[in-house]
């Protein structure tokens, strides 16, 4: 039977857009869940990192088992269970059944995504069809981010933050009926290597990083000199210098140790996972701070969210024409210092002042800067990879910029709420505690995107041409 690509392309993009809807949709949900489930401060990040961690976690996995095991297989598989997940999560009635629901949400993110990727790639011809697909996926994916939060917003407003994880399942049911008539199978064939996937690899690498995570998020009410938070960061340290190893030793890794040899993904895989922490960090303290601090609703709040969204697809779409006129690390430069700037004028918001003035400038142009530091580095990862480890390489910057968020958001979060229980404990009021924390967070945050700048003076200048443009896989 033979299948219109463009239909191809409809299934795929419309999948791709629940999974990053997903992602920030939760996100003006989270102070009615915390109120319903009563999630203390420290714990409510685990409803984004559970999702993100293990989604960047076993990304790399997700696509090469979708090449030896077959991608439509996979991608249905993954659909499947992102499906049921979303089900049990909107009918989760305590914070550990959400937690790991939205834990299994991200592996099955972690299968769908990479598979329908690479069912995109070999559907179309590299040339014209190519960009315009992957401008498509881009695109829509951009908008699956911008759009999650206003519905969610919706969505809580109108009936429960249930919804938020119950509207993925009839998209899921359809995308299911519909896989099979219009999506081919394919998979890799025996002279692309070994037929092996790295399963160990990609649980010494979760594991170690959650292990992490756990230690920073641990810190902060127990001290860093507590056994629970020693031991954690001890069994990360174990635990991903046994993912070194075993890397070094695997006849199909996950991560070839050799990619590591090139400074522009080395550099690239940092940078990325830098934008992520301030991204994350930013969005998830706003969420809450809109509602909880100024006392709006879900529905403003997405709404108010909606100019930073809008910014990021002018800013992705400036960056990747700039881009290839004046090379990587101007544009890098220049928008890690907007990010800075956009974070600083957050930290100048209050309670009561006026969004216009207050909010929508931080919001804009940080919005606008994290794209221009995203596409440079999208496409310095895999300026110096061969042609081989092109896909091994989008991978692992796609991971790092999930894993980085997720490692900075704990970092963030940590510190605003000991701010926040420090100025509790001196009589402050609870409105006065939140905007202190909410400002702390910020500055942590602008120091990332600090740091990011140092990072473009490191990372090598490029100036790439249109198939380099389409090489380079939007996170």
């Amino acid at each position: 039977m033979r299948r219109n690509p463009w239909s191809t392309l409809a299934v795929l993009a419309l999948a791709q857009f629940m999974v990053v809807l997903d992602v920030t949709i939760v996100n003006v949900a989270l102070p009615d869940l915390q109120n319903d489930l009563g999630f203390s401060a420290d714990d409510l990040q685990w409803v984004v990192s559970a999702y993100t961690l293990v989604f960047g976690g076993f990304l790399l996995l997700g696509g090469r088992a979708a090449d030896l095991l077959g991608r439509r297989r996979l991608f249905l598989a993954g659909l499947t269970v992102f499906g049921l997940a979303s089900l049990a999560g909107g009918l989760a009635d305590s914070q550990g059944l959400l937690i790991a629901f939205r834990a299994v949400q991200g592996l099955g993110g972690a299968m769908m995504s990479p598979a329908a990727l690479s069912i995109l790639t070999v559907t179309f011809a590299p040339g014209r069809e190519r960009n315009i697909a992957l401008g498509i996926w881009g695109g829509l994916a951009g908008l699956g981010g911008t759009l999650g939060v206003v519905a969610g917003g919706f969505l809580v407003d109108g009936a429960s933050w249930r919804w938020v994880f119950f509207v993925n399942v009839p998209v899921a049911v359809a995308l299911l009926a519909v896989t099979p008539l219009f999506v081919g199978e394919s998979r890799a064939g025996s002279t692309d290597g070994p037929r092996t996937f790295d399963a160990l690899g990609a649980l010494l690498a979760t594991t170690g990083v959650l292990a992490l995570i756990y230690g920073v998020i641990r810190a902060e009410p127990l001290g860093w000199s507590d056994p629970e938070v020693i031991g954690s960061l001890v069994a990360a340290v174990v635990l991903l210098a046994g993912f070194v190893a075993a890397e070094a030793r695997s006849a199909a890794p996950l991560v070839p140790l050799r990619m590591f040899r090139s400074r522009s993904l080395s550099v690239s895989t940092v940078q990325l996972g830098l934008n992520g922490a301030a991204f994350l960090s930013m969005f998830f303290l706003a969420a809450i701070f809109l509602q909880q601090v100024r006392g709006e609703s879900a529905v403003a709040t997405g709404v108010q969210f909606l100019p930073m969204g809008l910014a990021a697809i002018l800013g992705a779409a400036s960056a990747s024409s700039l881009v290839t006129r004046i090379g990587t690390r101007p544009v890098h430069l220049i928008g890690s210092v907007l990010g800075v700037a956009g974070l600083l004028l957050l930290t100048t918001a209050g309670a009561t002042g006026g969004y216009a003035t207050e909010l929508l400038p931080g919001f804009a142009l940080f919005g606008f800067g994290i794209m221009w530091v995203g596409v440079p580095g999208q496409i310095s990862a895999v300026s110096e990879v061969s042609h081989d480890d092109a896909g091994a390489a989008s991978g692992l910057v796609s991971a790092g910029y999930q894993v980085g968020g997720v490692l900075g958001l704990a970092v963030v979060n940590t510190l605003s709420t000991s701010l926040a229980n420090s100025r509790l404990a001196e009589g402050a009021s609870v409105q006065a505690a939140l905007v202190d924390a909410f400002h702390r967070g910020m500055l942590v945050a602008a120091g990332f995107a600090v740091v990011n700048a140092g990072l473009a003076f490191a990372a090598r200048q490029r100036v790439p041409d249109a198939q380099e443009l389409t090489e380079a896989v939007p996170v």
